[in-house]
């Protein structure tokens, strides 16, 4: 059983069924006391796509963004670790034929390209996995 992910937001548009939602990130000392004396406090603002038939929705409602952490996982295993694993393994296996730093370097990295290309090929497929829920935000 995964636990949820929950971002409180305000809805920026609907078009069709896709609503666009801002949701604000906050850094984890964002909320410390001393954040105005300090650089490290850190906010940004998200733009999430959420598909929805639920017509109560308008532009301007607050809404909770509801996902599963296993989504999150997965997407930190497709974006970080596997390309972070074939750059490495890439690399040493081109550094065991004794190619030249930069030559093994370059083509490590050259190693990405036709993983985010196949990466592309499944982004259906990967939509329907990597998909948020949204309801509307209790007041």
């Amino acid at each position: 059983m995964s636990q949820l992910i929950e971002h409180n937001g305000i809805i920026n548009s609907i078009e069709g069924n896709v609503v666009q939602v801002s949701i604000i990130q906050l850094s984890a000392c964002s909320g410390c006391h001393a954040k105005g004396a300090c650089s490290a406090a850190d906010m940004d603002e998200k733009i999430i796509e959420v598909e929805s038939n639920d017509s109560k929705l308008k532009i301007g409602d607050a809404v909770t963004i509801l996902g599963q952490s296993s989504m999150g996982l997965l997407a930190v295993l497709l974006a970080f670790v596997i390309p972070f694993l074939l750059i490495l393994i890439s690399l040493f296996i081109l550094r065991f034929y004794n190619l030249n730093e930069l030559t093994s370097g370059i083509i490590s990295v050259a190693t990405l390209i036709p993983y985010y290309l196949i990466l592309s090929l499944f982004n259906k497929k990967l939509k329907t996995k990597l998909q948020f829920h949204i309801k509307k935000a209790a007041i």
